[in-house]
């Protein structure tokens, strides 16, 4: 299982799942997914993640 922290970055950066899905181009869903780890992204949007809030995709997400 994979560990994530968007929705504390998401909230850290005063952003929607909404606003944060058309940042990515996915939907809100896909960002409630991914938040309640019921959903891994492709590398493609990891990255977009991460490039999003500045960080590696190493601080967003985790081996459990």
């Amino acid at each position: 299982m994979v560990k994530n922290s968007i929705e504390k970055e998401r909230l850290k950066a005063g952003l929607t799942q909404v606003e944060l899905a058309e940042k990515v181009g996915v939907t809100r869903q896909t960002i409630s997914a991914i938040e309640g780890g019921d959903y891994t992204p492709s590398v493609a949007l990891a990255l977009k993640l991460a490039k999003t809030f500045k960080a590696s995709v190493e601080e967003l997400f985790a081996l459990s």
